[in-house]
Formats: C-alpha cells, structure tokens, sequence
C-alpha cells in the first residue's frame, strides 16, 4: 500500500521536474506579465471553475500571497452549492461575461485562467474578455488533455489557443494518473497540486525581480504567526478598496 504513496509522490515530482525543464519560456513570460503589472500598481486575478477554482483561492489573501491577486469566484460554479450543476453551469456560454462585468479588469492587468480541460465555454469565456478588456491571459491547463477533447464552445477554439500565455501542468488525460486495485480507475489527480506550485512559484519570482528594482510589493504574512496582526491589518487597509472579499 505505501508503494502508491511514493509513486504518486514520484508522478507529482516528475511533472514539476519536466514543467521547469521544458517551460522555461512561458514561466519567465508569466513571471514578467506580473512583474510589470505590479510595478505599474495594477491587479493580478486568478479564476477557475469547479476544482480549479481552488487555485483562485490559493492565490487569495494567502499567507505568503501577493495582496494584489484577486481571486474571481462564482458561488454558481464552485462545488459547495451544487457540483453536478457547477459541471452544468461552466458549460454555458454567457456566463463568463456576467461574472467578469464585476470586475474591473482593464490594461496592465493580469488574468491567469485554470482549467485542466480547457474546453468549457466558462473559461475560454474569461480568458476571451479579460484579453478583450486589455489584460494579459494565461492558461494554466492540460495539453494532454486538451488535445485529446473538442471544444465545447462556439469558437471550437479550446482556452490554450484563446490565451497570451499557456503553462502546460503536465497532467494526463483525465488529471488522475496513479492506477489502483486492479487498475482499472485511477486516483491521484495532480492538477490542483501542480496548479498550485506554479501559481506561487511565479509569484515568489515576480516579487523576487521587483526588490532588484527597487520595488517592495506587500505580501501577507501568517495572521496566526505571534504579533502578526498588526501587518496583516496594514496590508489589508491598503488594499480593501480595490480587492473584492477583504
């Protein structure tokens, strides 16, 4: 039984080690899409639907977050009102355009839109109208999967070919690769985990390249680390007028 432990821990490793080794182009472009919009003091937003709405969240008001990621979440679509009517919903087109009109996404801005699929009209929707309100976009989604699926909005166009940026999170078809029992289901899913690294990752470089230029960008620090309130406070009387959920 442990052997699934490490070979799962072995599969997650292997699709960073390849992410990092292969990817080097589309992390260093996301990496300077952030950078230049936090030195130009706009906003980084993360939405993703059913489980890649997590990445959203991650993103979000994050002990060692960035406190300009603003996370784009729809109750609608997110599992805990229904998840067999989230799987409906991302389907639809419209919806996107309904949940982006809450948001202030303009130039300069930054849009990272996940989804492993990428074939719902949900998020090839946002990355369409973030780019169409002069954000930069970029994917966060399987190519393995993509590729194997059609597109299930008007456009047939699938969210990695609507994007400025596509990071590839290395997933298989289907996200779970780590065979059980007989091996006939497999568990294990990885994009959430992979989706997560990265999201971080490229902010922690972002913020990294802004201190080489003399610029200091607020992140969070742990509210339940001892006398950490105070800072925590400061941050979020900065940016509680321009951060929904604050």
């Amino acid at each position: 039984m442990t052997g699934l432990r490490k070979l799962y821990r072995d599969q997650v490793v292997g699709i960073l080690d390849g992410i990092l080794d292969t990817q080097a182009q589309a992390l260093d472009a996301a990496r300077d899409a952030v950078v230049a919009a936090l030195a130009a003091d706009r906003l980084i937003y993360v939405a993703g639907s059913g489980h890649s709405h997590l990445l959203a969240e991650e993103a979000f008001y994050r002990a060692g977050g960035i406190a300009a990621a603003q996370a784009i979440l729809d109750p609608d679509l997110m599992l805990h009102t229904g998840a067999r009517r989230s799987t409906q919903i991302e389907r639809e087109e419209g919806r996107a355009e309904a949940v982006l009109s809450d948001y202030p996404i303009g130039p300069g801005d930054v849009v990272f839109v996940a989804s492993n699929s990428g074939r719902n009209a949900y998020p090839i929707e946002l990355a369409l109208g973030a780019k169409a309100r002069g954000a930069t976009t970029i994917a966060l989604t399987s190519l393995e999967h993509a590729s194997a699926t059609t597109s299930r909005h008007k456009s047939d166009k699938r969210l990695f070919e609507v994007t400025d940026i596509v990071i590839d999170n290395g997933g298989v078809y289907g996200d779970a690769g780590l065979p059980v029992g007989d091996g006939e289901v497999c568990m294990g899913p990885t994009s959430t985990i992979v989706g997560a690294f990265l999201i971080n990752a490229i902010f922690a470089e972002a913020v990294d390249k802004l201190a080489t230029m003399g610029i200091k960008a607020d992140v969070y620090q742990s509210a339940n680390k001892q006398g950490a309130d105070a800072h925590a406070e400061a941050i979020i009387d900065r940016w509680q007028g321009r951060i929904r959920g604050l």
